[in-house]
């Protein structure tokens, strides 16, 4: 009992004085991460690069087409074997990330970089609808935890590398490490965490360094804007409402998507998979723009500046090829994808804009650079991550009152339509198929609430609250001071709660108290 308290303690005194180890631990998380990931994107972009080599190779010959289509069906149950191999390796990555943080999963780390490293790889160079930053933020976290294991670090610090390696992964896929820290905030923990924050800046900071040795500073697109006039700001409403329910549609489909291709049973999963390998190939003979995330869709959009029709057309085949990809479990993300999406959501309203009002033409890729932002935020339900991370991989400030009025009228128009934010989704669906339960050790973990403006826990006391008997209020900090809380201590709005929970029962007691502070 006396060495439980005292390592308790110990835990306590270190959560005070930690602020030059979480720096230090940032630093290793972020160069563990970020090296994972240049490796990745060097894969993927030799991938794309040779995918286009053999459809021109194959394009117009009989048999050589079928060759490559029996090929990509040989890839494809290669894949699906790889994924019975390790379940957790399989789709976007940043559900099952989450899942482990929150304590529902727990992946055995080198295992699942191995399999995500080849099996996304592969799904690229078929030519699969898949993005590269879901992976990136999966390989991000799953370095930090080897890492943190390698190491010996205790459950509470594992935790957070793990959360910042997401982050990281994050700023080394996109250049984007203001983006990469507030994903994991606002999309990964719902909450404001210091601790977090501070070894995530320095992780996501140091992973977009070590990216950028290798493939530069320039920016992941392109855009020069022009400010929409004021007088048309209303413009921004009516898109923002038009982007939540395109957003909101695109969950459904998603969703049912995978629904839909878990009901057929009666083909075995290597079948099945090989079969969406083929259907890829096929797509890519015919329509080789909308393969892998879509770079060349953009490209195509800015340079040729396609008529309506033209970007409806590569809209809608992008759309269900997407939803056709990612159906299927194959490894690899959304987010890439989905910014395509959004990038011809925006030049189609633009156009529609700029012939009715008779804007300037310039406003084109103005609508653009919003539509990404807007679609992002009413799918992930992540609005200011949204901004960022739109402003980051664009490099333009020119944008950023649109950005910020078109991501909340989208944000709020997917929520009063009832859409689940799209990966609380996909984690719902793992965790209810999953058999990987963590059991945990008698090990106590470290986490910390922030008490939000209007919470029904305001003015009232330690000892009136039933918090539970797992879960003990450590220390509470408020105005930046420290605090050892007794029971008659008065908690007000802003204080930042620190809990001593055990590790066994974690993932449980986690999301009751985050709906208890949140009074949900």
């Amino acid at each position: 009992m006396k060495e439980k308290l005292k390592s308790t303690f110990r835990k306590l005194e270190y959560h005070r004085t930690e602020s030059f180890y979480l720096i230090v631990r940032g630093i290793e998380v972020g160069i563990a991460s970020g090296l994972i990931c240049v490796l990745y994107r060097f894969l993927l972009s030799g991938a794309e690069k040779y995918l286009y080599i053999v459809i021109d190779y194959v394009k117009g010959n009989p048999i050589k087409t079928a060759l490559w289509l029996f090929l990509l069906s040989l890839l494809g149950a290669a894949v699906s074997f790889i994924i019975k191999w390790e379940p957790l390796a399989g789709g976007s990555g940043i559900p099952q990330v989450t899942g482990e943080i929150r304590g529902h999963l727990s992946h055995n780390w080198l295992r699942v970089i191995f399999a995500k490293l080849i099996g996304s790889t592969v799904s690229v160079f078929a030519g699969l609808s898949l993005g590269r930053e879901g992976p990136s933020i999966q390989f991000g976290a799953m370095a930090a935890k080897g890492a943190a294991k390698m190491t010996k670090a205790d459950k509470t610090t594992e935790l957070r590398m793990i959360s910042c390696g997401a982050g990281a992964g994050m700023a080394a896929a996109f250049n984007s490490p203001l983006a990469g820290i507030m994903f994991v905030l606002e999309e990964i923990h719902h909450t404001f965490d210091k601790a977090i924050l501070c070894m995530g800046i320095v992780a996501t900071i140091t992973a977009d360094f070590v990216s950028k040795l290798f493939f530069g500073q320039g920016t992941v697109f392109h855009y020069n804007t022009e400010n929409l006039p004021l007088r048309y700001y209303w413009l921004l409403v009516l898109f923002g409402i038009l982007l939540g329910m395109c957003g909101s549609l695109y969950n459904i489909v998603m969703v049912k998507g995978q629904d839909l291709y878990k009901k057929i049973t009666k083909i075995p999963a290597w079948l099945k998979l090989a079969l969406v390998f083929a259907a890829s190939g096929v797509a890519g003979l015919l329509l080789p723009q909308v393969l892998c995330g879509g770079h060349s869709m953009v490209d195509f959009l800015i340079q040729e500046h396609p008529s309506v029709s033209v970007m409806l057309c590569l809209l809608t085949a992008k759309f269900f090829f997407g939803a056709f990809s990612f159906s299927s479990g194959a490894p690899g993300g959304t987010l890439y994808p989905l910014t395509v999406l959004g990038t011809y959501i925006g030049a189609v309203f633009g156009e529609a804009a700029m012939n009715v009002f008779h804007l300037k033409g310039d406003l084109r890729e103005e609508f653009i650079v919003l539509g990404m932002a807007g679609l992002f935020a009413s799918i992930v339900r992540a609005p200011i991550t949204g901004v960022i991370v739109v402003f980051e991989i664009t490099g333009n400030m020119k944008s950023l009152l649109p950005l910020v009025a078109v991501s909340l009228v989208s944000y709020a128009t997917a929520n009063m339509l009832g859409s689940k934010p799209f990966y609380s989704s996909l984690l719902s669906r793992i965790l209810k198929n999953s058999e990987d339960v963590p059991q945990g050790t008698g090990e106590k973990v470290l986490h910390t609430l922030v008490v939000p403006m209007g919470s029904w826990l305001h003015g009232k006391r330690i000892s009136d609250v039933e918090w539970g008997r797992h879960c003990l209020i450590v220390s509470v900090e408020r105005n930046e001071k420290p605090i050892t809380p007794k029971g008659d201590f008065q908690i007000m709005e802003g204080d930042e709660l620190v809990f001593l929970i055990s590790q066994r029962r974690f993932s449980r007691d986690i999301t009751r108290l985050e709906k208890l502070v949140n009074g949900e």
